[in-house]
Order: C-alpha cells, then sequence, then structure tokens
C-alpha cells in the first residue's frame, strides 16, 4: 500500500516539478508545441548558457522550459514553412506566450530574423538520456 501511495505522488509530483512534458519526452511520447518564437539577441554572445557553455551566435542553440538539455528539436515556421534543427542549450524563454528561443543563425535558417518573432512548432527529435553514475542510492 505504501509503494501505491508513493507511485501516486510521484506521478502527481513529477509535471509540477519538471514541467508537463519533461515526463512524455523522456518516453518519447511528447508531441509537437506550437506556440510563438523568437531569438536571442547577438549582444548575449560570450555569456554561459545553463549548459554552461558560452552563447555563439553562429550556432544552431536554443533555450526551451521544459525540454532537457542536449534535446535535439526540428522547430518549423507555420508561417513560411521552413526549418531548422536545434539543440537546446539553455532555459527560456521568460516572455509569455513564447515556447522557444532561437540562435540567430537559427532565425536566419527559420526566415525570421527581421520579424524577431514567429508562429512555430518544435518537434524533439532526440532527447539524451539521464546519466547513469553508476553509484549505489
Amino acid at each position: 500500500m505504501e509503494d501505491r501511495r508513493l507511485a501516486l505522488a510521484a506521478a502527481i509530483a513529477a509535471p509540477l516539478l519538471f514541467g508537463p512534458a519533461a515526463g512524455a519526452v523522456a518516453r518519447g511520447e511528447a508531441g509537437p508545441q506550437r506556440d510563438e518564437a523568437s531569438y536571442y539577441h547577438p549582444r548575449f554572445e560570450g555569456r554561459p548558457m545553463a549548459n554552461g557553455e558560452p552563447f555563439d551566435p553562429a550556432s544552431e542553440s536554443a533555450a526551451h522550459r521544459s525540454l532537457p538539455l542536449g534535446t535535439r528539436a526540428r522547430v518549423t515556421n507555420l508561417a513560411n514553412g521552413r526549418s531548422a534543427e536545434v539543440t537546446v542549450e539553455d532555459c527560456g524563454p521568460c516572455v509569455r506566450g513564447r515556447i522557444i528561443d532561437v540562435s540567430p543563425a537559427a532565425a536566419e535558417q527559420l526566415g525570421m530574423r527581421h520579424s524577431g518573432t514567429a508562429p512555430v512548432e518544435v518537434r524533439p527529435i532526440e532527447v539524451p538520456r539521464p546519466a547513469d553514475d553508476g553509484g549505489d542510492r
């Protein structure tokens, strides 16, 4: 009975702690997400991202709130059909209604450099597995 309660508590807490897509993405069940995208201003060049690496405007990097760092995703601009593959290397965006920030290089591929934002679909294509440190817990 105690195991059932623990499992139920974990199932309820996971989306609250890690975001609604975290569990589904890890199992490969997450579908595409649609909303607005924006891109990093080049002035952020060299600043550290969540993965510890400096931001490079020429890279195909992105920030996403719920996809794990290291996730490869296909971002498609719904206004023009252009797409880019990006790697989630940072957390964000911090603006309501936006699901992803992409680098200027990815924004160029998506055809959104002039507008600054675009309606997009974000589809995870490769999600990293959690590291197994082999330790006993």
